[in-house]
């Protein structure tokens, strides 16, 4: 018989306190990998990788009437807790609408979008599970400001640049961009 420690198999036994790991807290004007503009929309890095030793990311997402990402799949579990507006997730191919205080688990491998189908901005957390799409978005977005700063005027000819870039870079970080 195995022997029982705190309520855990000795065999499964939680380790030990890992004390080069710390606290972290951070909100929306202090996040910890910054502000980054992306597809129009801007994203606040509160938790990244480094500070959840990879298990998850925490991005509070800013979103302008009508915006969000185009269709695309990753390996990877994204819980979306919507704080205020109404955001219209596709999920293989059906459309639901769902406002504030809903929360909206995307099963790693699924298509899926997002987009804000209000008429003023939306803003929704989003928890990667695990840590990575924060970076992606660093490299593929524009820094900028804060939370509320416009996003940068980019020429087409900008905008097809992060395109491609996002195009580059995504199997590198899991995701797969669908038409």
């Amino acid at each position: 018989m195995t022997e029982k420690i705190h309520g855990s198999d000795a065999a499964g036994a939680i380790p030990p306190d890992d004390l080069a790991r710390t606290l972290s807290v951070v909100d929306d004007e202090h996040p910890a990998g910054g502000w980054v503009s992306l597809v129009g929309d801007t994203y606040s890095m509160l938790l990244t990788g480094e500070q959840t030793n990879g298990a998850y990311c925490l991005i509070d997402m800013r979103v302008p009437p009508g915006g969000g990402p185009p269709p695309h799949r990753h390996d990877f579990e994204e819980l979306f807790i919507i704080v205020s507006g109404q955001v219209e997730f596709t999920f293989r191919g059906d459309v639901t609408v769902v406002g504030a205080g809903s929360s909206v688990n995307i099963p790693a491998n699924a298509p899926h979008r997002f987009r804000n189908a209000g008429d003023s901005p939306a803003r929704m957390l989003c928890m990667c599970s695990p840590a990575g799409q924060e970076e992606y978005f660093t490299r593929v977005g524009d820094a900028v400001d804060g939370p509320t700063a416009p996003p940068p005027d980019l020429s087409p000819a900008d905008q097809a640049v992060r395109q491609q870039r996002a195009l580059d870079l995504a199997a590198q970080y899991r995701t797969e961009m669908l038409s």
